[in-house]
């Protein structure tokens, strides 16, 4: 299912503002596509992707323009979405992604219906919202300091203005994030654009170990190059995959990107 440009944006914040009065369960849904996991630790794993529209953040890089800076949507009930995973039945693995689907009510629903039909699910977050959901992994992504738009750092046409001291303000929710290692198996999982951001890892890392009631390895922290195109991820991914060998974390590439570029509905 394509990006949809037939709705209403509504609030840019969350997206949502057209949502039918009668969706009680429904979904703002930007893609739902077939693929492959192109990050973490489930890399190259056949996946439905059900990709939600709407943001509390703006991180400036973005690869999910459509779901942020310009939200776009078509509205889905719950049965609707499980109805078309369930026409891919070569796969068993579904990434609820987004945006950040944790700001949707209807997630869990979602979620739920998943389990209830033996999927295994990754959610993507940006880890500043927790929700009681079945959820057989967290990929948790903290946005760094580096993420934050600015009036020169912002996607073409985009107004970083309103978002600029919001996102850096919301970006990270320690308690939030404690939650959700808490919870659930998990990933973090870091874009990196260089050495820079390196400082900031360590120093949330060890915040989130003194909140967490369960150990954080090393082998749980992911360095993911930044970067939505492969000519953009030439820059960066060398240099990552060092600063991965360097502090002893994983490093993670974006298989999809390698493959297919930034092509939608990858």
């Amino acid at each position: 299912m394509p990006v949809s440009d037939s709705a209403d944006p509504g609030d840019a914040s969350v997206a949502p503002g057209d949502r039918p009065d009668d969706a009680t369960d429904a979904l703002p849904i930007n893609e739902l596509f077939y693929s492959l996991q192109g990050e973490g630790r489930l890399a190259g794993v056949p996946s439905v992707f059900v990709r939600t529209s709407g943001c509390n953040l703006r991180c400036w890089f973005c690869d999910s323009y459509h779901t942020s800076w310009e939200p776009t949507h078509a509205w889905l009930d719950v049965d609707d979405i499980v109805a078309e995973v369930e026409s891919y039945d070569a796969a068993d693995h579904v990434v609820l992604t987004g945006g950040e689907p944790m700001i949707h009510d209807a997630s869990v629903a979602l979620l739920e219906a998943l389990d209830d039909r033996g999927y295994h699910t990754t959610v993507e977050t940006n880890g500043t919202i927790v929700r009681d959901a079945p959820i057989d992994l967290a990929s948790v992504s903290p946005k760094l300091a580096s993420s934050t738009p600015t009036p020169d750092r912002a996607p073409d046409g985009a107004d970083a203005g309103p978002w600029a001291e919001r996102h850096e303000r919301d970006r990270i929710d320690l308690d939030a994030l404690a939650g959700l290692v808490d919870a659930y198996e998990f990933q973090l999982k870091f874009v990196v654009s260089d050495a820079d951001d390196m400082p900031e890892i360590r120093e949330v890392l060890a915040d989130l170990r003194d909140a967490a009631a369960v150990p954080i390895r090393d082998d749980d922290v992911l360095l993911m190059p930044e970067g939505a195109t492969r000519e953009r991820l030439a820059e960066t991914r060398t240099r990552v995959a060092d600063l991965a060998m360097e502090h002893g974390f994983r490093y993670t590439p974006r298989l999809h990107v390698d493959l297919w570029n930034d092509a939608p509905e990858t």
